[in-house]
C-alpha cells in the first residue's frame, strides 16, 4: 500500500509529465524550465541562477550558452564587474514561452474547469502549499 508521501510524489510526477505533453518545443523540459526561471527572476548573472535552482554554475553555464545559440538570451557584460556576465530573455525566448505556457494553460484551463468550486479551491490551496515546498 503506498504511503501519502508515495502518492503525492507519484500524482505530481504524473502531472508534470502530462503538461510536458503538452510542449510542442525543439527545447528539452529543463532548457524551458531554465529559460522561465530567468524570465521570472529577471536580468541576473548565471550564478544566481544557479544558486535559485541548486545546481552548480557549469550546468547553468552550458544550458544558458544552448539558449543562446538558439536565439532566447541574450549575454551582456555585467556593469559594475566586467568579468561577470549578466543574462536576460530575449524576445524571441519570450515569444517562445508565451507559446508554451499558453498550450500547456490551455490545456490546464479546461481540465480544471471539469471540477466542482471546492475542488478547484483545494488545488489553489495546494499549488502554494507545493510552490513553498519547492522552495525548500
Amino acid at each position: 500500500m503506498p504511503t501519502d508521501v508515495q502518492r503525492l510524489a507519484a500524482a505530481v510526477a504524473r502531472l508534470n509529465r502530462r503538461l510536458r505533453q503538452e510542449r510542442h518545443s525543439e527545447l528539452t523540459p529543463s532548457q524551458l524550465s531554465l529559460l522561465g526561471t530567468l524570465r521570472e527572476l529577471g536580468t541576473t548573472t548565471p550564478g544566481a541562477i544557479a544558486a535559485h535552482e541548486k545546481v552548480r554554475p557549469p550546468s547553468i553555464t552550458r544550458a544558458l550558452s544552448c539558449l543562446q545559440d538558439e536565439g532566447l538570451v541574450r549575454r551582456e557584460t555585467h556593469p559594475d564587474d566586467g568579468r561577470q556576465v549578466l543574462v536576460s530573455v530575449s524576445e524571441e525566448g519570450e515569444r517562445v514561452l508565451a507559446e508554451e505556457r499558453g498550450r500547456r494553460d490551455a490545456w490546464l484551463h479546461v481540465r480544471l474547469r471539469e471540477l466542482d468550486a471546492r475542488e478547484r479551491a483545494v488545488l489553489r490551496e495546494a499549488a502554494a502549499i507545493m510552490t513553498r515546498l519547492a522552495a525548500s
